[in-house]
Order: C-alpha cells, then structure tokens, then sequence
C-alpha cells in the first residue's frame, strides 16, 4: 500500500504478512479521498478509523495534515503495526486495542469523519449496528460523516441515516449523515 498524497506522498508501506487484514485498495482509497477533499480541511477535522487493520487510511489522514486521529482495532499484531508505522513516521495517531462494537457502546467522543472498514463477510445485522451505535451514542459531528466499506453485493441502503454509496471494483463506500 502506498500513501496517496500529502507530505508523505508516494511513501510505501509494507505490512506482515501475518496480520489478518484486506487493505482498501489504492484506487478506492484515492477516490474516497478525492469526495473527502471537496468537503473537509484535512487540520480541522477529528477522525476516528475503526477496523483499522494496518492503518492504511489513518496515515492518509495523516499525511493530509489531521492531527486528531483514533484508529481502533482488536488485533494486537495491527495495533504494534499502526504504532510502530506511525512512530517512524511521526504521525500523530492515537491507537486503541478494543473490540469495536465495545469501544463504540462506550465512547461518548465526536469526530468529523469516522471511517469503518470490518471484515467483508461480517453478516447484515453486524453492518447494521456499527452506525447504529455511533448514531445512538451521538459520535459523530454535525457536519460529519460516517464511511463503512464494504463488498459492492452487501447493501446497506437501506438503514438509518444512510446517505449515498459509491463503487470502485469490488469495493463500496456507503455514506451516512446526520
């Protein structure tokens, strides 16, 4: 995976392969990031990336300039990926080693952009509860927005909050809003 733009640009990063994660594609990842640009000034937002696997869109973030980044995951091996890439890198990204949907239930935070990548074979039901609890708990900023990826077959236009979806080969973006 490489870092599409900022003051990182071009810098690859390379994963073990150990870790148990499906890294957004760099296609997918520069046009979700072409939509974000047109909306956001990267320093002024708050972001929080859940599922964050080997911290592909938080170093994005980071690069672009976000200096209030959150990147949640359950594995170990991804978190002392994530901290260990962002130290070398000097990106200011703050990790914590939770189950999402418990670290949800609990954080009462607001961010700007809260991106949400789970495995892709998580059932319906599963999609369904990641923005239902951030909606619930009120985690999300007004003028914010929740991503969760997901494969193009899994439809979640269906739920609350739901704005719009995008597709980029066998990758989706599906947008939600206050």
């Amino acid at each position: 995976m490489r870092i599409i733009s900022g003051l990182y640009k071009g810098r690859r990063i390379t994963a073990p392969k150990k870790l148990p994660v499906r890294p957004t594609t760099d296609m997918a990842k520069e046009a979700l990031f072409n939509i974000l640009n047109n909306q956001y000034y990267f320093d002024d937002i708050s972001v929080l990336d859940l599922f964050s696997g080997t911290g592909n869109i938080s170093y994005e973030f980071a690069s672009r300039g976000t200096e209030q980044i959150t990147a949640v995951d359950a594995n170990y091996g991804c978190i002392k990926f994530i901290n260990e890439t962002a130290e070398a890198f000097e990106m200011p990204i703050n990790t914590i080693k939770s189950d999402v949907f418990k670290f949800l239930e609990k954080s009462n935070q607001k961010h700007t952009i809260i991106f949400a990548d789970p495995p892709y074979d998580f059932d319906v039901e599963a999609f369904s509860k990641i923005p239902e609890l951030i909606f619930e708990n009120g985690q999300l900023e007004d003028e914010g927005l929740l991503i969760v990826e997901h494969s193009k077959h899994t439809d979640l236009s269906y739920l609350e909050n739901y704005s719009h979806s995008k597709s980029y080969g066998g990758n989706a973006f599906s947008f939600f809003q206050n």
